[in-house]
């Protein structure tokens, strides 16, 4: 799907054709629509259909006559049957008097700007559009990373009543996340580390000014995905512990249960060897069975009292 627009007085309409000072937005587009909009602008098919490749690393390219800039952008995904978090490319081209967006799927950093909720937006400001951009997939990281910690924080908040395996297997899948979140914000901070030095373009004080903010923004986004992996792994840990510990005491008891039951069926199983009875204790005594019950039991009590006494129980 390829999208033109351009913005008229603060304000951003949908176009027909190519002019100058538009914006092309393509989301997932056909060969056939890459080739049409690569050869009207002269530009690489290879270069404005990289980020349709899932594999594609973040860098930035100065080409003749245009450049390309490849980020990585938060989104989601179906995980184990489960809405989970991962991050796809996001290719940027400038051209002198154009700028192409191209991603795999419709995303809300750039539905914001079609939908009008940023400010000072303009499609001829080409460069501090890009900033615009690099801004809010900066935002949205963060904004990403605050719920992958408060589903820690559910997961972590059930550890004391009824926690279960698959506890472990989602706090696997936020740790997954994070390393994701890592490697893709380390190197979008390598881009803009970049973009400070680009010069193609004429950049205008505020411009700079953006770029900074972008950068402070993307910093805090890896400290924050840092942060958050220590703390998914220390809950991970813990509850790891909990369930060892579970079983622990679930194998204890079962010890303990075995060993009192072991009293009467050893009793019992001397009492039931084919002997002459006047060698059996109790065998030609009134209420002989009641008195080997009761010292049964007496046995078993004094056993739970040793044991309790030994913090066994």
């Amino acid at each position: 799907m390829v999208k033109y627009y351009r913005t008229d007085d603060k304000k951003i309409y949908e176009v027909s054709e190519l002019t100058q000072g538009i914006w092309i937005d393509m989301v997932n587009p056909t060969v056939s629509e890459g080739e049409e909009v690569a050869e009207k602008l002269n530009i690489d098919i290879q270069d404005l259909l990289a980020a349709l490749d899932e594999e594609e690393s973040s860098r930035v390219e100065l080409e003749d006559g245009y450049t390309l800039i490849l980020i990585d952008i938060p989104t989601t995904e179906i995980r184990h049957d489960k809405e989970a978090y991962t991050t796809i490319p996001l290719g940027i081209i400038l051209t002198s008097d154009t700028i192409i967006t191209v991603c795999t799927e419709e995303t809300s950093i750039l539905q914001a700007f079609v939908n009008g909720r940023v400010k000072e937006f303009s499609t001829k400001k080409k460069l501090r559009f890009v900033y615009q951009i690099l801004f809010r997939v900066a935002s949205s990281y963060q904004t990403s990373l605050r719920v992958i910690d408060k589903k820690r924080t559910e997961i972590e908040e059930r550890i004391d009543d009824d926690t279960e395996d698959i506890d472990l297997i989602d706090l696997h899948a936020l740790e997954s996340t994070l390393v994701y979140f890592a490697t893709s914000l380390r190197a979008n901070a390598v881009v803009m580390d970049r973009l400070t030095r680009y010069k193609r373009l004429e950049q205008y004080p505020d411009d700079k000014d953006l770029l900074d903010d972008v950068i402070v923004e993307n910093q805090q986004a890896i400290e924050m995905t840092s942060i958050y992996r220590d703390i998914v792994n220390g809950t991970r840990e813990l509850m790891s512990s909990v369930i060892d510990n579970r079983l622990n005491n679930v194998m204890k008891t079962l010890t303990i249960v075995t060993l009192v039951m072991g009293i009467p069926t050893l009793i019992s199983g001397i009492y039931g060897m084919n002997v002459n009875s006047k060698w059996v204790p109790f065998s030609n005594t009134p209420f002989g069975f009641g008195i080997i019950c009761g010292v049964i039991l007496i046995v078993c009590a004094v056993m739970l009292i040793v044991l309790k006494k030994k913090k066994f129980l």
